[in-house]
């Protein structure tokens, strides 16, 4: 559900706030209503794993004369997207903003040569704007991604044109099945992982409290979130949970130990030597 733009939303928080009934964000934050909460990882610290994995591999990389694309979520719909943009571009350019000027350089000697949005997260969408801009621009040999699914869209582009692995560093987010597959297979850097487990925990501690009528402890609502610039709304107070960023160093003792990835399935798509050389089993 479009949280800016849906009626059923808009809705719900009339009803609530005429009601007395407080209201929870799961996720993604919908900045309407006086008695709303929001539960969710903390999105400027995922972009800014995002960001510090991503010069990380630069330099693990060897990558030369840094040039840098970057493909950004659904900012048009999602103002999560805007905050992982904000936490990354602070790390790699030193500034937070949603969409960085190309153009940019930085002190270790990246230039940033494009910084374009996959509309509503849509990966065909990011797979056309990166093909597009690789053929234009074959210079390009990092790139920053908002999640896994724009990673791997990027690196599908990045396969067709026979590039080698560890050779253009990717990024993402989620800790998916095919991310894990990328970063085992050296064609992505890493990804944050966001234990879903978690986060549900969390929701149902928060409406427990809330239900009962007493004040969430500060341990359970421990921030706030805010409309990120050009998003219409009302700061709430936010329950932020820490993200992690896996790659090949900590992948069994993260997403593998949680089940939150199937070992015999990314062993399947990685391959069992890929598995085997990295510990994995």
């Amino acid at each position: 559900m479009d949280p800016l733009n849906s009626s059923v939303g808009t809705q719900i928080q009339t009803y609530a706030a005429s009601h007395g009934v407080k209201i929870i964000s799961y996720d993604r934050a919908t900045f309407t209503g006086t008695s709303t909460y929001y539960v969710s990882f903390d999105n400027v610290q995922v972009g800014k794993l995002i960001g510090k994995g991503f010069t990380d591999c630069v330099s693990a990389w060897g990558v030369k004369n840094p040039q840098v694309f970057t493909l950004n979520g659904g900012q048009n719909s999602d103002p999560n997207a805007v905050s992982f943009a904000q936490g990354y571009n602070s790390v790699v350019w030193g500034d937070s903003v949603a969409q960085e000027t190309v153009g940019k350089t930085n002190s270790a000697g990246m230039k940033l040569v494009g910084d374009q949005i996959a509309t509503d997260w849509k990966n065909d969408v990011g797979q056309t704007i990166f093909q597009q801009a690789f053929t234009a621009n074959p210079a390009i040999n990092a790139t920053i991604e908002a999640n896994d699914g724009l990673g791997n869209a990027v690196i599908q582009v990045l396969k067709n044109k026979n590039v080698k692995a560890k050779t253009i560093p990717t990024t993402g987010q989620d800790a998916t099945l095919d991310g894990m597959v990328n970063v085992l297979t050296d064609y992505q850097c890493g990804s944050v992982y966001k234990a879903v487990y978690l986060e549900a925990q969390d929701a149902v501690a928060l409406a427990t409290v809330l239900r009962a009528g007493a004040t969430p402890p500060s341990g359970l609502v421990n921030g706030n979130t805010t409309p990120p610039s050009g998003v219409t709304g009302t700061q709430q107070p936010a329950s932020l949970l820490v993200p992690i960023w896996v790659d090949k160093s900590n992948m069994e003792s993260t997403v593998i130990k949680d089940k939150f990835i199937d070992v015999a399935a990314l062993c399947s798509k990685a391959g069992a030597a890929v598995c085997t050389a990295n510990s994995i089993s």
